[in-house]
């Protein structure tokens, strides 16, 4: 395995507070109130607008707008609402030392993706970040995947030399939709058994874990 692409939201951070504080805040602008943010968990992972559609029967339009509203408090305080998970930024480091290309494959916003590793100084670390387009046309794990093969084409890295780390059965699913393997954690948002059905080859409960798993697994 030569390169390492993690997942953003649940994988490196949790973003819970940010994320549902801002669909919270979006929806409102809809007049649905809705004070349990726990009931807003669902939309960490997946792109928003398909959500805002299936659980508050929103047109596509009406999704969309709402999307862009979610963006107007993410954009200034949403963003930050998050943490990183233990141990993550060590292991980010040790393995970006032990020689692995490090990639961020992730479906918020490219430039939100940037600005978060930037702010816990891990986006030295990365040789390349791609993220959601804010016009939707790359918004789902399969399209980002696609669009960071693109970008990594010039490094000769072979599918079968990449995996994903991601927490939920979006991640899984993409991977297996790219032709590249999933390892899953289920520190983050996602279940272990939907992670395993959607196409991950193992779970893990820790980042550690992860990364004894790669090195086991290049000493094969």
């Amino acid at each position: 395995m030569k390169a390492i692409l993690f997942d953003l939201d649940g994988t490196i951070i949790n973003s819970e507070e940010g994320i549902t504080k801002c669909v919270q805040y979006a929806l409102k602008a809809y007049g649905v109130d809705e004070p349990d943010l726990k009931n807003l968990l669902c939309f960490i992972g997946p792109p928003l607008d398909p959500v805002f559609r299936e659980r508050y029967g929103m047109t596509e339009e009406e999704a969309w707008e709402a999307v862009q509203k979610y963006r107007e408090r993410f954009d200034v305080k949403g963003i930050f609402e998050c943490c990183l998970y233990d141990g993550v930024a060590d292991v980010i480091r040790s393995l970006k030392e032990k020689g692995y290309v490090l990639a961020l494959a992730s479906s918020k916003p490219e430039l939100a993706c940037r600005r978060i590793l930037e702010h816990f100084a891990l986006l030295p670390y990365f040789d390349e970040v791609v993220g959601a387009t804010l016009d939707g046309s790359i918004s789902t794990k399969e399209e980002v995947l696609e669009e960071l093969g693109r970008r990594m084409e010039h490094m000769q890295i072979t599918k079968d030399e990449m995996c994903l780390i991601g927490d939920t059965k979006y991640d899984a699913a993409g991977a297996k939709a790219f032709g590249i393997r999933c390892i899953g954690v289920d520190y983050g948002f996602g279940k272990r058994e939907d992670i395993l059905a959607a196409g991950a080859e193992i779970v893990f409960s820790r980042i550690e874990e992860v990364e004894r798993y790669i090195e086991e697994d290049r000493c094969l």
